[in-house]
């Protein structure tokens, strides 16, 4: 193969220099914002129940409330996407999202935190598929599982920052500093909304659909009908199964129960998990660009089934510096395996939805997603909870391998080779016979 024959070296430069105007400007709040997000994620808790009083056992309650809200507006929020536009359904979202932050900064009572609650898991629930439709209609096709991985490392930097800021400013003896970061979160989403307000205030408004597409049917089990759909939301919800929901609920309590982890060896696990997602994500881009998604998504598989197996080391050794160490190591391993999800995903649905069902398709996928996590931690706290923490990691092995057999002996042979990031060379056009001609002349 001749060096021309190569594509060009992928490097965040030439990604940024490629990507269009609309682009940018979502990715130039994607830190801001989540680095509010990560001021309040770890502290829900500390704040309900130590600042304002709250039964734990009310809190745990309380913070049910989020998903399950969240999973029971996904369906609606793909049909109003396909009808309004990604655009003005994401502006929604991010006033729920500021409204919600300044009500739980001001709850005192079980009340008006659930109320708080219930509009960020609106707001959340909402956001996932609006977002990733809004992207989809700003950016080119060949720049998408690029753009999603870089917006994945930004967004765990801004949770990262944020994270270790709000560990500095939070003092329980203080219900004003919590009061500071809830505002903070919520004044956070403001940049967001002016951008969607004014600068982008042209994109995404609601589809022009043509008069065959008008009559095409556009239910929900419509959708799940065509080919491929039902099956990428069926790897979805496996692999959230085995992955995210695992990572917030039965990681922790795995360690803590089984492993005897203290809360510091938690924190430094979650936070070796941030630094490999900002530390390698541009580069596995670049070493997948052009493979597989199928098969990229099978080596996260095979990679998170090494993690739970770490977990499960942990087990072995409990109470000790190993036990530690391997918590941290699980968590590092599956953070690889998050930066080979997180491109391709939310590509694959969106090259594979058409333009006037996007939000349906991005609705699906986020309820699947979401599903999972709702089902997850109760199978979690009953597994270790009854001492059986072996089945519970080997569950989710046996689920790993599942998930790699779905992508590459189902998934795969349903996807077109484009849809399932396979370049497709341009088709070689004959020359011209004034072209021969000119060709025979200059030779």
């Amino acid at each position: 193969m001749n060096s021309s024959d190569r594509s060009p070296r992928l490097t965040l430069s030439s990604f940024w220099h490629d990507l269009p105007r609309e682009g940018k400007l979502l990715l130039s709040v994607v830190v801001l914002e989540f680095l509010g997000t990560g001021l309040v994620l770890p502290f829900h808790v500390v704040y309900l129940n130590e600042v304002r009083g709250i039964a734990l056992s009310d809190v745990g309650l309380l913070l049910a409330v989020p998903p399950l809200v969240g999973l029971l507006v996904v369906g609606p929020t793909g049909s109003a996407i396909d009808r309004f536009g990604a655009r003005r359904i994401l502006m929604g979202t991010l006033v729920l999202l500021v409204v919600g932050n300044v009500l739980l900064a001001t709850a005192t009572s079980v009340g008006t935190a659930a109320v708080a609650l219930s509009l960020t898991g609106i707001a959340f629930g909402v956001s996932w598929p609006a977002s990733q439709s809004l992207i989809a209609a700003v950016v080119p096709r060949d720049l998408r599982q690029r753009y999603f991985g870089v917006n994945f490392t930004l967004l765990n930097l801004g949770i990262g920052i944020g994270g270790i800021v709000g560990g500095v400013v939070v003092d329980v003896d203080r219900a004003a500093t919590f009061q500071g970061i809830y505002l903070a979160d919520a004044a956070s989403y403001l940049p967001a909304l002016f951008l969607l307000a004014v600068p982008l205030r042209h994109v995404a408004g609601r589809p022009e659909h043509d008069e065959a597409v008008a009559q095409e049917p556009a239910s929900y089990l419509a959708v799940l009908r065509r080919p491929a759909v039902a099956s990428l939301m069926v790897l979805g919800f496996s692999a959230s199964f085995v992955g995210y929901a695992q990572l917030n609920a039965g990681m922790p309590a795995y360690a803590r129960a089984v492993g005897e982890v203290s809360t510091q060896g938690l924190g430094i696990a979650f936070a070796a998990n941030t630094l490999v997602i900002v530390v390698l994500q541009l580069v596995v881009l670049q070493r997948i660009e052009g493979r597989r998604r199928t098969r990229v998504i099978a080596v996260m598989a095979a990679l998170w089934a090494f993690a739970w197996l770490l977990l499960g080391g942990s087990g072995l050794v409990p109470g000790t510096v190993g036990a530690t160490v391997l918590v941290a190591a699980c968590a590092s391993v599956f953070a690889l395996g998050e930066t080979l999800l997180q491109p391709t995903i939310p590509a694959l649905v969106n090259d594979l939805a058409p333009d006037h069902l996007r939000g349906r398709y991005n609705a699906l996928s986020s309820g699947a997603f979401q599903g999972a996590q709702v089902i997850a931690p109760p199978v979690s706290g009953f597994l270790i909870g009854h001492s059986l923490g072996d089945a519970y990691v080997g569950l989710l092995v046996v689920g790993c391998v599942a998930v790699a057999l779905l992508a590459v002996t189902r998934v795969e042979r349903q996807l077109p080779p484009g849809v399932n990031g396979v370049r497709v060379p341009a088709p070689v056009e004959e020359p011209t016979p004034t072209a021969r001609i000119s060709g025979a002349v200059d030779g």
